[in-house]
């Protein structure tokens, strides 16, 4: 039994693949046949492009809002754990 491989494209291919998604007319599943890969890449990079570019779909964040949003969660986290060890130590 073989382990499982995934491919990984650079930044800059994906970015020109959805360039000629955008360009050529063609339909993403083409573009995809034309390049000799998976459909299934391409329309995950094509829906993310839109979303950075605020063209996604109603209450889809930006990459940008996703990091935020991350970055906030983790703020949120560190003070919570702050706040308890503050409540321990007046309580004692």
């Amino acid at each position: 039994m073989g382990g499982k491989y995934t491919k990984r494209y650079t930044e800059d291919f994906k970015r020109d693949a959805i360039a000629l998604v955008n360009s050529s007319g063609k339909s993403v599943t083409a573009v995809a046949r034309e390049l000799g890969i998976r459909s299934e890449s391409p329309h995950g990079w094509y829906h993310k492009a839109k979303a950075d570019r605020g063209e996604g779909r109603s209450g889809e964040l930006s990459s940008a809002e996703r990091e935020e949003l991350k970055r906030l969660r983790r703020e949120n986290r560190e003070q919570q754990q702050t706040v308890e060890i503050l409540l321990l130590i007046v309580s004692e």
